[in-house]
């Protein structure tokens, strides 16, 4: 439908509207004008559906010449088998030959860049501690906080892969590589358990515990980790090798249980068998590491969560979770560590949008950590030998919780406005033989934090944020401390999406 058609039935929509307005009651031109704008509104939104149309119209066209570029480019072959067939060694597009007639599709690849400028109140050492992330903002000036290489491709007509390859300065400016996720999915599996709902996942991956943890750092609305889970999982969030397996529930809702199991041990298994390495900066509750490994299945982590949404008219959707683990912890053979968690998101979007905007989000977390430690005997630094003070630590457990709560408002397009509250506290711990007091902890004192958040996001490819936090906390000297980030993160590819 050209424009000009277009105006001519609004023309004619409003003409009609009127004459029906006069035959039907006194004309007024109260009434008039309230039937024209009426009528008005309602093709402004149709003008709206229109363009959004063109878009995809337009998409489709752009995708449809590269495809014939691609297909054009390719090397010519003998005469096809059959019909609809590619030439033997060729394939279809976004497939590559490996050798020995096997395949690689590559569906999406794509490199995702997070950098950051900005200052705080406090000194870079002490500002490493207040911003426990791996990938906050952790000195003052300029930061690359993330470099994400993404892979997922279909394998064969059983599993899905998908990898995740990590760069980024850490807060000593000392570059880190690290293979982040790794892991393969089921696409088929026998019995039709997959039409069943059933689904498995194996290899290296994020542990699904609440909302923010399963999510990649750029797929955050704010810059920073929240406090609560970079003390429950350390900088680099919870995430092992182990199997996931996940089931819709047959209910009239959307409802989804997950069930896990994960080694224990690893710094990215801060809460439970960790290692030596995170002790060293992060001890919980100053303990000294005292692991046990792993003897049997009992020394895994386990995992169980609960999903469920909701849509709530035609505007609003909502989802609640609730999320559970439990395994040893490094303190003895008898250390055992529980964390508990219910999730919440709430999203408007109008129908009369444009590009999903305008719309209001709002999501939050709060967890609690129950850290059974073991009692202790013996040196608290293993390589003194032999032992000259030997230290007697009774069994305790220290108790941990935080939540957060943050609303993002998209008023306009492209242009959002948001404000996150965290909190965290701690009790049990302070012990005198180890010179641990939990107020100096900056892992377990007190804490409260507010966030506002302005973004511009001028494509799916790039988005701008400014983020000031303010931070009370009792291991700061001054309580207090302020800070600035203006952050840039710009994509090259089709990255795969993320959990809803």
């Amino acid at each position: 439908m050209s424009r000009t058609i277009y105006t001519s039935l609004c023309m004619l929509s409003v003409c009609l509207c009127v004459t029906a307005a006069r035959a039907e009651a006194p004309v007024t031109a109260a009434s008039v004008e309230q039937q024209i704008q009426a009528v008005l509104e309602e093709n402004r939104r149709l003008h709206e559906r229109l363009e959004a149309l063109e878009d995809e119209v337009r998409s489709a066209r752009d995708d449809a010449a590269s495809a014939r570029a691609l297909a054009e480019q390719a090397p010519a072959g003998p005469p096809a088998v059959g019909a609809g067939q590619p030439p033997p060694g060729v394939g279809p597009i976004g497939q590559l030959p490996i050798g020995g007639g096997a395949r690689l599709q590559l569906l999406d690849v794509s490199l995702d860049a997070l950098t950051s400028v900005g200052g705080s109140s406090v000194e870079d050492e002490t500002l490493e501690s207040l911003q426990g992330g791996g990938h906050d903002p952790r000195r003052r000036g300029f930061n690359l906080s993330n470099l994400e290489l993404s892979f997922l491709g279909a394998v064969d007509p059983f599993f899905d892969g998908e990898a995740h390859l990590i760069y980024f300065l850490d807060a000593e400016g000392e570059s880190q590589f690290e293979l982040e996720e790794a892991f393969a999915t089921t696409r088929m599996l026998p019995l039709g358990l997959e039409e069943r709902g059933l689904q498995l996942e194996l290899g290296q991956m994020f542990t699904e515990f609440g909302r923010i943890n399963p999510k990649h750092p750029h797929a955050w609305d704010w810059q920073d980790q929240p406090v609560v889970l970079s003390r429950f999982f350390g900088e680099d969030g919870l995430r092992g090798v182990g199997a996931r397996a996940g089931c819709l529930l047959p209910v009239p809702w959307f409802s989804e249980l997950h069930g896990g199991v994960q080694n224990a041990q690893g710094e990215t298994m801060f809460s439970f068998d960790a290692s030596d390495e995170a002790f060293e900066e992060r001890a919980i509750g100053g303990r000294p590491f005292a692991s046990a490994g792993t003897r049997s299945v009992s020394d895994l982590v386990y995992l169980l969560r609960w999903v469920n949404g909701f849509e709530l008219g035609e505007s609003w959707t909502a989802q609640l979770g609730l999320s559970g683990l439990y395994g040893p912890n490094a303190t003895g053979s008898d250390g055992e560590t529980w964390i508990y968690g219910a999730d919440w998101f709430l999203k408007w979007v109008p129908l009369a949008s444009h590009r999903g905007w305008p719309f209001v989000k709002i999501e939050g977390e709060i967890a609690q950590r129950r850290y059974e430690a073991d009692g202790f005997v013996g040196c608290l630094d293993p390589d003194e030998d032999p032992c000259v003070d030997e230290v007697t630590l009774p069994s305790e457990t220290l108790d941990d919780w935080g939540s957060f709560l943050q609303v993002l408002w998209g008023f306009r397009r492209g242009w959002s406005a948001g404000l996150r509250g965290e909190y965290a506290t701690a009790s049990g711990g302070s012990n005198a033989d180890l010179e641990y007091v939990r107020s100096d902890d900056p892992f377990r004192d007190d804490r409260i934090r507010v966030s506002p958040l302005l973004v511009y996001q001028p494509s799916e490819f790039s988005r701008i944020r400014l983020q000031y936090n303010w931070d009370r906390a009792d291991f700061l000297e001054d309580d207090t401390a302020h800070g600035v980030w203006l952050g840039l993160e710009f994509l090259f590819g089709s990255h795969p999406a993320h959990p809803f």
